[in-house]
């Protein structure tokens, strides 16, 4: 059994280590990270063996082994805005980390458009044992603002190829009707939305139940204004 955890940082990471080794994950997949090659020694000393890709040595994504994995960056070519780090894990396990970038950012397609046509180019190489994971900066709600290439739209495509977001799929709510947020706006309770994502295939939804757990605001806000996403699977 695995534990990944996803989690926006909100920057600074290299001071909020601490917090993602509270987390006992196996492999953290983290979003708005600095690079460890180009900051401090401690933290380049606590990644040891990882991959990271951003647009700039402050901000970007970071997928991270904690128990000695042998990580191998897939390096797939991406032209279409934020960032997307496919890596395999000990011939294992394929994670596929995602952070979709505001448009000024990224230079082309609004955040969840990003997403799509990412998915348009290499839903194929995707098999069973991957697991797709991020922040989406997306959800239903927003759908009639993009009519199309939409968070239904992408969940629709990765449905098709057999996968489906591991919150949803056990804790029996709907898309755009989740009760528990994974962000909250400027910091402020009272503008929560559900915009991080972790997607499994149909494959591990069977036998042993997966498990995702969500953080609290009270544990993680005074931190980040996104909370990390916990999933225990089984691999096979």
């Amino acid at each position: 059994r695995m534990r990944l955890v996803t989690w926006n940082c909100n920057g600074a990471f290299r001071r909020k280590l601490a917090q993602a080794d509270a987390l006992d994950a196996d492999v953290l997949v983290i979003q708005e990270c600095e690079d460890p090659a180009q900051s401090t020694k401690a933290y380049r000393n606590w990644a040891s063996e990882y991959a990271w890709c951003g647009n700039s040595k402050h901000k970007g994504i970071g997928i991270f082994p904690r128990r000695g994995q042998r990580i191998e960056c897939l390096n797939w070519p991406q032209e279409q805005g934020g960032l997307f780090l496919p890596v395999r894990l000990d011939d294992k396990l394929m994670i596929l980390g995602v952070w979709t970038l505001s448009r000024k950012s990224s230079g082309q397609y609004s955040y969840i458009a990003q997403f799509w046509h990412y998915l348009q180019m290499y839903k194929g190489r995707l098999s069973a044992d991957t697991v797709i994971c991020g922040d989406f900066n997306s959800n239903k709600i927003w759908d009639p603002i993009r009519r199309v290439r939409n968070h239904s739209d992408c969940v629709k495509e990765l449905g098709e190829s057999g996968f489906r977001s591991l919150y949803h799929a056990t804790r029996g709510e709907g898309q755009g009707e989740e009760r528990q947020p994974t962000f909250y706006l400027h910091r402020s309770k009272h503008r929560p939305y559900h915009i991080d994502f972790v997607f499994v295939h149909d494959s591990v939804l069977v036998g042993t139940k997966p498990m995702i757990n969500v953080g609290e605001w009270t544990d993680w806000i005074a931190v980040s204004d996104h909370m990390p996403l916990a999933i225990d699977i089984e691999l096979r």
